[in-house]
């Protein structure tokens, strides 16, 4: 995207600009999750199901956000963006299964395996996985080997037991076991931080942009994760299930550990804005033209759902 396009997009309202990337990031999961022929279809229908039509898009706002400070093609970082969305709704099937966190509802309508069954769900999960990381390696993606070699790596590391799975694995672990401020810190740092720091930095990789940008944008993510997840346990605590789209009140009952739960609802929140304002100060160094980015950090901790 070129530089006067780029500050034309910064004009537009946070809504209008979030819409507008989620409706090009779905066309592009439409092209790239087509049904099959064959019996095989009924695990491409999951996946659709898993992923089309719903949610924020906030990691593929981030992620195509994070391309246009660079000049990348719209193409390109929706592929990427895309990727993002396909790993990010496998962990949300599988987070739901009975075996993990045992929620019916997801994003208003019945989780996956209500919809179609667990072993399906499982599958559709694994498939979505791997189907990431396949786009991530094709040439369309970017045109230089070297450059989706660092994206599936970076992704790879995000996704793994240092990071997204990991997180999750601490998360099951501390169940009804008191954790530490710190301890609680590091286990949302990796469950959804780490995601959300990759859907940041990877513009920048497309763009083949300067380490310390690169850096700016890994910071800004890594905060802005931090403020996120903060903010969606005070909603677990304090919204609704119609407002959320998924069943409220649920980590109290299961006695997750969450920092609402030691700071209480208003320090968590002062600690939330605090996180949104350092995850801002990042972008410094990318003038108007991260606008909308700035705009997103303040988002994530006044929104409902």
């Amino acid at each position: 995207m070129a530089p006067d396009a780029v500050m034309a997009e910064a004009e537009l309202s946070l809504p209008e600009a979030m819409a507008g990337c989620a409706q090009r990031v779905e066309q592009a999961l439409e092209a790239l999750l087509a049904l099959p022929e064959g019996a095989e279809a009924r695990l491409t229908e999951a996946m659709r199901y898993a992923t089309l039509g719903g949610g924020k898009r906030l990691r593929a706002f981030l992620a195509m956000q994070g391309a246009a400070l660079f000049a990348v093609s719209e193409t390109c970082a929706a592929r990427v963006a895309a990727a993002i969305e396909m790993l990010h709704a496998y962990s949300l099937v599988h987070d739901d299964l009975p075996a993990m966190d045992d929620d019916d509802l997801r994003r208003g309508r019945p989780s996956t395996h209500r919809a179609f069954d667990e072993a399906t769900a499982i599958l559709a999960g694994d498939a979505l996985q791997t189907r990431a990381f396949e786009v991530l390696a094709e040439p369309d993606t970017h045109s230089d080997p070297q450059t989706r070699c660092e994206l599936v790596a970076a992704l790879g590391a995000a996704a793994g037991c240092r990071g997204m799975a990991g997180g999750q694995m601490i998360d099951m672990l501390a169940q009804g076991a008191p954790l530490t401020q710190a301890e609680i810190v590091r286990l949302q740092a990796l469950k959804t931080g780490r995601l959300i720091q990759f859907s940041a930095e990877a513009g920048a990789i497309l763009g083949r942009a300067p380490w310390p940008q690169r850096q700016s944008l890994a910071g800004y993510g890594r905060d802005l994760g931090a403020a996120f997840q903060i903010a969606d346990d005070l909603l677990d605590a304090l919204g609704s299930t119609e407002e959320t789209g998924k069943t409220a009140g649920k980590d109290a009952a299961a006695g997750k550990a969450t920092l609402v739960a030691i700071l209480g609802p208003e320090r968590a929140r002062a600690q939330a804005e605090l996180l949104a304002e350092q995850a801002a100060s990042h972008l410094d160094g990318f003038g108007r033209r991260a606008d909308l980015l700035r705009r997103l950090a303040a988002y994530v901790v006044s929104r409902r759902s």
